[in-house]
């Protein structure tokens, strides 16, 4: 059996989100556990509940919306994905998972379709890391990679605790986590890159997520004046991170393949003057790649072309590894559900690996998983100019509802 979803409906429903938090360039900011980021979850409820639904919330945050199917025995078919967003991020990115999945449960309703599985519309907590480090820490404690009370005590840039936060939002739940446990977990959310739009494609069917590691690099060597300061005696730090990130860009560029990915995404320089030899750097890189045994050659790389640098202007170095997210390869069914379901609507599409992180990455850990990728304008995302069209918006959550009532079954 099919459902028709209505794209109009869908796309009232974003916009309708959006004037919570809104930004002055047309955008969005409802960080994690802030006051913004409960009126959101407040107004899904508030949609949610009028279908007849009821949700539950565990000792992280992570709300569960759940649809009863004919066989409450069963585990779940789970859709959704995030609220929260970054200091300035925009309309899309994460909501348009959570506001799919309401849609399929309207469209169903008015259907009166009663599915053998239940649904469950998940929200997971602070999945940007925006706020609370790292990303995706919630769907990561219900997949067990955090502990709770881990997860608790991580705090923002003011001190604040997760648990605090969680409080004050009014959504601290005492549902163990871990629970429900889910039979599958759909996520639909925009590309968040450029391939799509380019091949004039309206659907990605994603088949993993590329590996990700994530390191704080130093640069220890002496301050001192930019005059007297002879070039070859000197001890500069800033000229060897310089050099780092020159070797590790040109590497990425000289692969043939395209799947190497080098991000130096912050540069400080303690007590910084403009005449004086940068004494101490410090440095994130962010190394990514769709094979893990590729992916360990490119630390290797890292480290010998850190060690390098910083021998040759004299600079003590180091690293330190924070984050670690293994190449993801999702459910052969889940995959093939959504793959079908888009050939079956005469999409054009693509099967693709996603280079960003989603709270999918941590749910395929428990759960078959699979996830839907729609274009976003010039593949700009976590920026106030993000946008997808309707029509994309509507076509991904039309394979969504396809993909699950394929999963869930409907009942006789």
């Amino acid at each position: 059996m099919r459902v028709a979803i209505d794209t109009q409906r869908l796309w009232e429903s974003l916009m309708a989100m959006a004037e919570i938090g809104p930004t002055e360039n047309g955008g969005n900011c409802r960080l994690a556990l802030t006051d913004e980021d409960a009126a959101g979850r407040r107004k899904l409820l508030d949609w949610c509940e009028a279908l007849g639904c009821r949700w539950r919330v565990d000792r992280v945050g992570n709300l569960f919306i759940r649809r009863e199917g004919r066989r409450a025995d069963l585990d779940p078919v789970a859709i959704g994905s995030h609220l929260d967003t970054q200091p300035k991020g925009g309309r899309f990115d994460g909501i348009l998972g959570v506001l799919a999945g309401l849609e399929v449960f309207r469209a169903l309703d008015e259907r009166g379709i009663v599915t053998q599985r239940p649904l469950e519309l998940v929200v997971w907590t602070n999945e940007e890391g925006s706020r609370f480090a790292p990303a995706m820490v919630a769907s990561g404690t219900y997949a067990g990679e955090f502990s709770v009370e881990s997860t608790l005590a991580r705090t923002d840039r003011d001190g604040v605790t997760f648990g605090e936060a969680l409080e004050a939002s009014g959504f601290a739940g005492d549902m163990p986590v871990g629970q429900p446990r889910l039979d599958s977990f759909f996520e639909l959310h925009i590309e968040q890159g450029p391939v799509l739009e380019a091949a004039n494609e309206s659907i990605g069917v994603v088949a993993g997520v590329q590996g990700m590691r994530w390191y704080d690099v130093t640069f220890m060597g002496q301050a001192a004046h930019a005059g007297p300061t002879p070039m070859a005696l000197r001890h500069d730090a800033l000229a060897a991170a310089a050099r780092l990130i020159d070797r590790l860009q040109s590497h990425a560029l000289n692969d043939a393949s395209g799947h190497t990915r080098v991000t130096c995404g912050c540069l400080e320089i303690p007590q910084s003057s403009r005449n004086v030899i940068p004494g101490e750097v410090h440095l994130t890189v962010d190394l990514r790649h769709v094979d893990e045994t590729e992916l360990d050659a490119l630390e290797q790389r890292f480290v010998q072309e850190l060690a390098a640098c910083g021998e040759s202007f004299g600079v003590a170095v180091g690293h330190e590894r924070l984050w670690k997210s293994p190449v993801v390869h999702f459910d052969a069914d889940c995959v093939e559900a959504v793959e079908t379901a888009t050939r079956e609507r005469g999409f054009a599409y693509r099967r693709m690996l996603s280079g960003a992180g989603h709270d999918s990455v941590y749910v395929s850990r428990v759960a078959p998983t699979a996830m839907i990728f729609v274009p976003c304008r010039d593949g700009i995302s976590h920026n106030e100019a993000e946008y997808a069209t309707p029509e994309h918006c509507g076509r991904g959550c039309q394979v969504l509802a396809d993909a699950i009532l394929q999963r869930a079954g409907v009942a006789s």
